[in-house]
């Protein structure tokens, strides 16, 4: 049966379910709830794919991975098929794991989702420019902090934002998606001094400029649906998720807080804004997670933290920096 080439490329989108990205280097958490991902509109709320207490970082037969101060970190995730959107990448010490205004404190970059990736085809236009199919991995780096001591178990955390093309519909947003990677710090140059946030562009869609392709919202908490959850109906797939977010015109532009010639900022004390969805702003504590000695690696590695409490409710929604 020979399928034109419009329904060809919805299938290929539509293939990719209600939307899906997730942190893949280094390993992220995963989860069994979600099918190893964390979409805000499928009801996973984050701050991670898998609160620390399911991580399987816990475990003494799952292998640890070591990082060093000022080490520039490989990250890496697949395009799954959607264009454009933000990474926003951030990391505390793994007991925060399970706080979101700790990593809205402790922000150490902001990229493009495609920043060397894109479609499969860029001759196809059915979407829009270079907006077509494909799941060709891509990556950034991100500089370990230097004020992390020695032996302390850390959390990445791993945000995308404003991606778009909901189910082959061109004016539509994605929800927000959260994965995060639990690694150990061992060695390199310490400081005391706590990294700014820092902003690197360019896409391809856009590689000449310091900016990035977005539906939808260039501020992370936008589209996490506050407190609200999907009811999935049998048969009807797109039931499984609140999404899309918001509807509008692709755009390009920088994350909150930035403007284009600006490579870095500091985080705001708090933050305000429009937001499609009810949830209070969480304000910056501006606190200084790595303060207290670290446990051992040997300590870490057998039971790097206990089973912990929930994440208060206040810490349900996350605000942007």
């Amino acid at each position: 049966m020979h399928f034109p080439a419009t329904l060809a490329a919805i299938a290929a989108l539509a293939a990719s379910g209600a939307g899906h990205s997730l942190l893949s280097n280094p390993p992220s958490r995963g989860n069994v709830k979600w099918w190893g991902t964390c979409a805000a509109g499928a009801g996973c709320k984050g701050p991670c794919d898998s609160p620390k207490a399911d991580s399987p970082f816990n475990s003494i037969y799952n292998p640890k991975k070591y990082i060093e101060r000022g080490q520039e970190l490989d990250v890496g995730w697949s395009r799954l098929n959607h264009p454009g959107g933000f990474v926003r990448l951030a990391m505390v010490p793994f007991n925060q794991s399970d706080s979101w205004s700790a990593f809205n404190d402790n922000v150490l970059k902001y990229t493009c989702y495609e920043t060397n990736c894109g479609p499969k085809d860029a001759n196809d236009k059915t979407f829009g420019y270079l907006n077509g199919p494909g799941s060709a991995p891509c990556s950034t780096t991100v500089t370990v902090p230097k004020n992390i001591p020695d032996n302390t178990a850390v959390t990445l955390q791993w945000i995308w934002y404003g991606g778009g093309i909901y189910y082959g519909q061109p004016d539509t947003s994605f929800g927000e998606y959260y994965s995060c990677s639990d690694l150990i710090v061992v060695g390199g140059p310490y400081s005391d001094e706590k990294p700014e946030a820092t902003f690197k562009g360019g896409d391809v869609s856009n590689p000449n400029s310091n900016t990035c392709k977005y539906w939808g919202s260039n501020k992370v908490g936008d589209c996490n649906f506050g407190d609200r959850s999907p009811n999935p109906v049998e048969g009807d797939l797109l039931s499984q998720s609140l999404e899309p977010c918001m509807r509008g015109p692709e755009t390009r532009g920088v994350p909150y807080g930035f403007d284009s010639s600006s490579p870095s900022y500091s985080a705001p004390a708090s933050s305000t804004g429009t937001s499609p969805v009810a949830h209070s702003p969480e304000s910056s504590t501006n606190q200084a997670p790595y303060s207290s000695p670290a446990a051992p690696v040997a300590d870490q590695q057998a039971s790097p933290s206990p089973a912990a409490e929930a994440a208060p409710s206040s810490e349900a929604a996350p605000a942007a920096p």
